[in-house]
């Protein structure tokens, strides 16, 4: 389903909803049925327009889909009505229009959180176990061994041979335990690894892989705090691309993606360690100096 027609079918959610008689949900009620068919619909909405899926995305489109936001539903259908792309560069400038977009990313970032926190001890029980379970299945084995060399009287031979066989089928049984609790654990490590990757790229951003906004106001949190703890200058420098519209279209949105990566390089390769660049979105640019008062960081910019 298109913004536009949700936009003109689908009424905006209100934002305190009357509350509604305390009954069960059969399954498959029409809350459940809803519920599936957002997702689905963010999910073709992702893929359609081939964003990437960072939390800032995320929480826009949701907001927009839901009707929960009618300002964000509002400009996705004129965007479609109007025959313009939908994009990252134009996706990072309706953020803004969601006050409780930082809200929502915070949400999923405390879920995240707990989220990598659960693999991890899950991880070292594993690990835990896996360790105990060697350890057991090589002691059971020695005593396998040894009971193979015993000589058993013939009236206690048949009955002898059975607990062996029962033994060396559960020493068989915890090797194959073993094994899969070895699967287990690397599964689980990749799956860390997997979500400590998502995490770095949720702040970076998609074009021209420098820090992303929300990458760029937490490192200015922390710079701040600690120009202040040492008492030293911090200075904060925006630029952008003239005229980029006019770029776009006279000569093509990709033609404007290689200005914005060509910029992005050329701020890079002249930062330095003192200077902290990012997009800030759209042809915007932020600059960070460290360390810096701002005749200091003006001269730089200049330069």
């Amino acid at each position: 389903m298109s913004f536009a027609n949700l936009f003109l079918t689908r009424p905006a959610r209100p934002a305190d909803p009357a509350p509604l008689p305390d009954v069960p949900s059969p399954s498959g009620s029409r809350a459940a049925d809803a519920r599936r068919a957002l997702l689905a619909e963010i999910g073709e909405f992702f893929e359609t327009h081939d964003l990437a899926l960072t939390a800032t995305n995320l929480a826009t489109i949701c907001g927009g889909l839901s009707g929960s936001h009618p300002e964000l539903a509002q400009a996705f259908a004129a965007r479609e009505m109007a025959g313009e792309p939908i994009d990252q560069r134009w996706l990072d400038t309706l953020a803004r229009l969601d006050p409780d977009g930082h809200a929502r990313i915070a949400a999923l970032e405390t879920l995240t959180d707990k989220l990598e926190y659960a693999l991890m001890r899950f991880a070292q029980t594993a690990r835990s176990a896996q360790t105990e379970t060697s350890d057991h299945r090589g002691a059971l084995g020695v005593q396998i061994e040894a009971m193979g060399e015993i000589t058993v009287p013939a009236p206690a031979a048949s009955e002898f041979e059975r607990v062996l066989d029962l033994s060396q089928a559960m020493l068989a049984r915890i090797a194959s335990v073993e094994a899969a609790m070895e699967r287990s654990q690397q599964e689980t490590e990749k799956l860390r690894e997997n979500l400590a990757k998502a995490r770095v790229e949720a702040d970076v951003d998609h074009l021209t892989r420098l820090p992303n906004r929300r990458a760029f106001e937490r490192r200015l949190v922390s710079a701040a705090i600690a120009a202040r703890a040492k008492g030293e200058p911090l200075s904060l420098a925006f630029c952008d691309v003239d005229h980029f519209k006019v770029i776009n279209d006279t000569h093509g949105h990709e033609a404007g993606d290689r200005v914005l990566c060509a910029l992005a390089a050329t701020l890079t390769e002249h930062a330095g360690d003192s200077c902290f660049v990012a997009r800030h979105g759209g042809e915007e640019f932020v600059l960070l100096f460290y360390g810096m008062g701002k005749d200091a960081a003006r001269f730089r910019v200049d330069a």
